[in-house]
């Protein structure tokens, strides 16, 4: 630069300064740019890296199981196959927008025919042309295989032409299902799992939560398709299930109450029924009946009446079983004492404007016998001696009024009195024989249970624990006592009242069973008609609440059958309920018979069938309906034939069915002391024993139905 002019070595270095100023100032924004990516954007760079290259997946735990008490499955998840598509990817390799689309009808067409659907549904699926979308949920193996081939490269081809091919994107994933091994078995207290996941009704709703998990993201390395290459996995696999739940229900006691509630429900053409048994000392219950049920399994194509827990969510008017706790609380009281005997009016008690009566014209009655004969005038003078503070206070001792606190969606508290002011005379007339109130058959279950198990109010309890998958107990449930509803002395002594009501002059005898002492109540109580507000003439309520033995007693059944059309009285129609089940019950629990109980021998010596048994003991009178209409003449009523129980000894003729339907021909049958046994439907073809045959009475009758030609 010696030799160049000064001037132009000037602007030469002018030019070089600038150059070197403008790369130093390039470098110095490229440094500072990498420092602020590196180090100071390095976190948010890394996430957007992260999402770019990975793919999230949620998953769903296995949803906990539901068991009895000894451990037989009643709900558990099983995993079936589901059918999912990546329409990007089914379309890799087929250029052009009209090629495409008339691909995808045509891969529609293909896949409709695989998995028995319309090509329009899957077309319509698929023309979003989503990453991700259900074709079909919960398919059949065959199905499930149909798709597999479809996308059998060495069956189809790589290369697409239309209607040749494989067709990509199609995936088999496996997915949970909840599925109910006892099909009906204590269907609506287990309520259903939807197909996204969530419990509906029952168990399966309150316990959602526990009986779900958690539910966990895992990520894992996706390729430029968007497939899954890796995944990280789930830290600990077991930490994510849902909890198992243990019923203290006991499978082959509701099996059994099951059966005989249901033939009680369709031989007596009832709207409803719902049937509890207890264990008295514990509190557990051992089952919990509706009818009509439905299977989990198929929820839809049940009816939302017949999901319905009728048990805990069905109010009604309890009618002449209130009458037991009305006698307990005035003993208790010191309003009444047990050799006490009341003056019954003649069977006619006038309160204001309301006359109450009685089926029968009594006198004089001992407070036994009030409970035997169901006297309705005896149990409104005790209540009312007892005063409408005590009574009140009474039931409520007893549970009345108030949720019994089971885990069960829609538990109903019954009703005793209007709110913000006391009963009026006649309405704890009324109430002290059952009318006017409400309950629900648990909490008929458990005030019996008070009497049985010597006056302690116990909690019901229905879950017995809570599990982890690894079994450790998360929650335990363990008898609890509320409170005392009654002395022991004073449950001892109305025991042995309650004994009367199934022993000779008592509403009850349908319910003595061979070797055992029973204590119980019956109730045939009139249901008020919402279109008149008064009580029906032909609807009722019929009941039989009890226990057995009732020395020692192992087990509390509460029997509701809501307006059967067939007979009404709670003694004839739930009494025989009550005896089936408890006898099937005992014998299952091993509970031995006791020599002083009553027993039952059979008619024709000890080489006479089983079945056909009979007890000396005199009919029943039936017991007065709760309600101020005259009480109709007693209807003769059908049944199964029973295992063991009290029929009478005296022989009797079958009638000749022949030509009648089914309404008719259990009419016919049940009038002369008979019980009919139904099979199939239609036309009346046969009767065993045939008609004219001298048979024992209580005898079952075989009647043979099949649909006409």
């Amino acid at each position: 630069m010696k030799n160049l002019d000064p001037a132009r070595a000037k602007w030469i270095r002018i030019r070089m300064g600038l150059l070197c100023g403008t790369m130093a100032l390039g470098l110095g924004g490229f440094v500072s740019s990498a420092y602020r990516v590196q180090v100071e954007d390095s976190a948010s760079w890394k996430e957007t890296a992260e999402n770019q290259r990975q793919r999230r997946l949620h998953i769903e735990p296995k949803r906990g199981g539901i068991y009895d008490r000894n451990g037989a499955a009643l709900a558990a998840s099983v995993e079936v196959p589901s059918i999912s598509a990546d329409v990007v990817e089914m379309l890799k390799g087929v250029d052009g927008q009209n090629a495409q689309g008339a691909a995808l009808i045509d891969f529609s067409t293909r896949i409709a025919g695989a998995l028995g659907m319309d090509p329009s549904d899957v077309h319509q699926k698929l023309a979003n042309r989503r990453r991700f979308v259900w074709l079909k949920r919960r398919v059949t193996a065959e199905e499930a295989q149909a798709i597999r081939d479809l996308g059998d490269v060495k069956k189809y081809g790589s290369a697409y032409a239309p209607g040749k091919g494989v067709v990509r994107g199609l995936a088999v994933e496996g997915e949970g299902r909840r599925y109910y091994p006892g099909r009906e078995l204590a269907g609506p207290v287990l309520g259903f799992v939807a197909p996204d996941g969530f419990g509906k009704d029952g168990l399966e709703l309150s316990l959602d939560e526990e009986l779900r998990g958690r539910v966990e993201e895992v990520r894992g390395l996706r390729d430029r398709s968007g497939r899954l290459i890796f995944s990280e996995g789930t830290t600990d696999e077991s930490s994510l299930a849902g909890h198992d739940v243990h019923l203290a229900i006991d499978q082959a006691i509701q099996r059994v109450a099951e059966r005989e509630l249901d033939v009680a429900y369709r031989t007596y053409e009832t709207k409803g029924a719902s049937l509890v048994v207890m264990d008295p000392t514990t509190g557990d219950i051992l089952a919990m009946v509706s009818v009509p049920g439905f299977n989990p399994n198929d929820y839809g194509d049940a009816e939302p009446d017949a999901r319905r827990g009728r048990a805990v969510t069905d109010r009604f008017e309890p009618g002449s079983v209130m009458k037991v706790f009305t006698v307990a609380a005035a003993i208790a009281a010191g309003s009444l004492k047990p050799t006490d005997t009341i003056f019954c009016e003649h069977g006619n008690y006038s309160i204001g404007n309301v006359t109450i009566h009685d089926t029968h014209q009594n006198d004089w009655l001992t407070v036994t016998q009030i409970l035997a004969k169901s006297s309705n005038i005896g149990s409104l003078k005790i209540g009312l001696a007892l005063g409408e503070p005590g009574l009140y206070g009474a039931y409520r001792r007893f549970g009345f009024g108030e949720p019994t606190g089971l885990p069960l969606p829609g538990e109903a508290s019954g009703v005793l009195r209007p709110r913000g002011r006391p009963w009026y005379e006649v309405e704890t007339a009324n109430a002290s024989f059952g009318q006017g109130i409400s309950v629900t058959t648990v909490q008929l279950a458990t005030a019996m249970s008070a009497i049985a198990n010597g006056g302690k109010m116990l909690e019901p309890i229905l879950i017995r624990k809570v599990t982890d998958s690894r079994g450790n107990i998360v929650k335990e449930w363990t008898p609890r006592v509320r409170r005392e509803a009654v002395p022991q002395a004073v449950a001892k002594t109305v025991t042995e009242m309650l004994t009367a009501v199934v022993e000779q002059g008592g509403t009850g005898t349908e319910a003595a069973m061979s070797g055992f002492r029973v204590a119980g109540k019956t109730s045939t109580a009139q249901k008020v008609d919402p279109a008149t507000g008064k009580y029906s003439e032909d609807k009722y309520t019929a009941s039989f609440v009890g226990f057995v033995p009732a020395d020692k007693p192992r087990l509390v059944l509460a029997v509701v059958l809501d307006e059967p059309m067939i007979g009404r009285y709670g003694g004839d129609l739930a009494g025989p309920v009550f005896r089936r089940v408890a006898e099937a019950s005992l014998r299952y629990l091993g509970v031995p018979p006791s020599n002083a109980a009553p027993k039952i021998k059979n008619v024709k010596g000890s080489d006479a069938e089983p079945n056909l048994v009979a007890i000396a003991i005199k009919p029943a009178e039936p017991e007065k309906p709760e309600g101020n209409a005259a009480p109709a003449e007693p209807v003769a009523v059908a049944g199964p034939a029973p295992a063991a129980g009290p029929p009478l000894p005296s022989s009797v003729k079958v009638p000749d069915t022949a030509g009648m339907g089914a309404r008719d021909a259990v009419r016919a049958v049940g009038a002369v002391g008979l019980v009919p046994v139904i099979e199939g439907s239609g036309k009346l073809v046969k009767q065993l024993p045939p008609a004219g045959s001298a048979v024992p009475k209580g005898s079952s009758v075989r009647l043979v139905f099949e649909p006409a030609s």
